[in-house]
């Protein structure tokens, strides 16, 4: 089962949460609500772009719009969201694939998300990073060198010149490089 995504909300250069699109949306309310002149800015972990949320409403609208609808429990297999594609393989390999446990397609799931958390997806990151960067940090002093180094994938010069920025940025601008750390 996918989990929900996570998205993270600024206001000014300071991260007020990383949470749940419920918890995103509600925080992003309250926020406008409380400093109606500062905007609020709601990042897609995922991606590094911005989110327009729906915010109308009072809380518990908010909440309900934004909080996903649990299934009850059926017998049989659960719903993963699969998706039935060909793959094309050697006999070789199809034989390495019966030898696994749990069979081809956990085996290849697992292969998937390994190497999805050992940094084949570093481009990705990295592009969502630069997203972030650009939105919170365009102005800055330094800016063409910090995204220099995140281009060049010099963790240490970039969190040099990330160091002159407010701390909720550099740190959010860092996660999307680590992928472990991702949900902090």
């Amino acid at each position: 089962m996918d989990s929900e995504p996570l998205y993270a909300v600024f206001q000014d250069a300071k991260r007020l949460i990383l949470g749940s699109p419920a918890e995103a949306a509600l925080t992003a309310r309250q926020a406008t609500d409380n400093r109606p002149d500062a905007p609020v800015l709601i990042f897609d972990r995922e991606t590094g772009k911005v989110v327009d949320l729906d915010l109308r409403g009072d809380a518990q609208e908010i909440a309900a719009r934004y909080t996903p609808v649990t299934e009850t429990a059926r017998r049989g297999r659960p719903k993963l969201g699969v998706v039935a594609r060909e793959v094309t393989l050697l006999p070789r390999h199809w034989d390495w694939l019966a030898q696994q446990p749990g069979g081809a397609s956990v085996t290849l799931r697992k292969l998937i998300d390994a190497a999805r958390k050992s940094g084949s997806d570093l481009k990705a990151r990295t592009n969502a990073a630069y997203q972030v960067m650009v939105t919170l940090a365009g102005d800055r002093e330094g800016f063409e060198e910090a995204s220099r180094a995140l281009f060049a994938g010099d963790t240490a010069a970039l969190t040099k010149r990330l160091a002159a920025w407010p701390a909720d940025i550099g740190r959010e601008i860092l996660q999307y490089l680590d992928a472990n750390r991702s949900q902090s």
